[in-house]
């Protein structure tokens, strides 16, 4: 669904690392041949046409070459249902992807593979093709952490440029029962789920640590969390690393 097109048409809004390493919690180094790509699903528990996309996304999260993140949004909560697990963040989020691109698309289900390209998140072929076309990540990163703290290592860069960190942290799979709205009675599960999202901090091509409070970071409930830096405020992606096991 479309919410900058929704003044005009409701049923228009219907269909409409290189050098990545996860770092479990648990002390397992995870590596991959090949640089995940990461993908955010920007969902709705009021958006009727999001269920296949939340179901595809719980599939993606079980792949090697992809790393999936769900973040509700709130503003389709005037329909009747308060998303349980949206925050306003999360919306800015999607704007600014809106707004950095150029092209204004803010719309439930919306993809956003590797920060750069969006696509219909429950078109499967094209949300395929995307992640397969994904560009290279440029910049290493690792993440460790502590009871008390989480660090992240970033590498240097032949090719510095101005990039923020951020920091989410994710919730497996949260299963929830929508009482009112377009997806009434229905119980739908999201799949490594969003719970804070927060800049931790910029990089401008040079070798950098930084160390960042857990307690503030990461949620209850949280089995993981991701760093992710991206050329400007969020730009394309340039390197991530998972901490922790994201899906269960």
């Amino acid at each position: 669904m479309n919410v900058m097109a929704q003044v005009f048409s409701r049923r228009s809004l219907l269909a409409a690392g290189a050098g990545a390493l996860a770092l479990p919690m648990f002390g397992r180094p995870v590596t991959a041949a090949k640089p995940p790509a990461l993908v955010e699903l920007f969902t709705s528990q009021g958006c009727s046409s999001c269920p296949p996309a939340d179901k595809l996304a719980g599939e993606l999260a079980g792949r090697n070459d992809v790393v999936v993140v769900s973040l509700n949004v709130d503003y389709w909560d005037y329909l009747g249902w308060k998303d349980t697990l949206a925050k306003p963040e999360f919306t800015k989020r999607q704007m600014d992807y809106a707004h950095a691109r150029g092209d204004g698309d803010v719309y439930t289900p919306q993809m956003v593979i590797n920060g750069a390209h969006h696509v219909v998140g429950s078109h499967r072929e094209r949300v395929e093709k995307a992640i397969e076309s994904a560009s290279g990540l440029s910049v290493p990163i690792d993440v460790v952490s502590n009871a008390t703290e989480i660090t992240v290592n970033i590498g240097a860069s032949d090719k510095p440029a101005d990039a923020t960190l951020w920091l989410i942290s994710i919730a497996p799979n949260l299963p929830v029962k929508i009482e009112r709205g377009e997806n009434s009675g229905s119980t739908i599960t999201y799949h490594n789920v969003a719970r804070n999202l927060s800049a931790v901090g910029m990089w401008s091509g040079k070798a950098k640590s930084l160390a960042l409070p857990r307690k503030a970071l990461v949620s209850p409930g949280c089995k993981s969390c991701i760093a992710v830096l991206q050329s400007g405020n969020v730009g394309p992606v340039i390197g991530f690393a998972q901490h922790g096991l994201a899906s269960a």
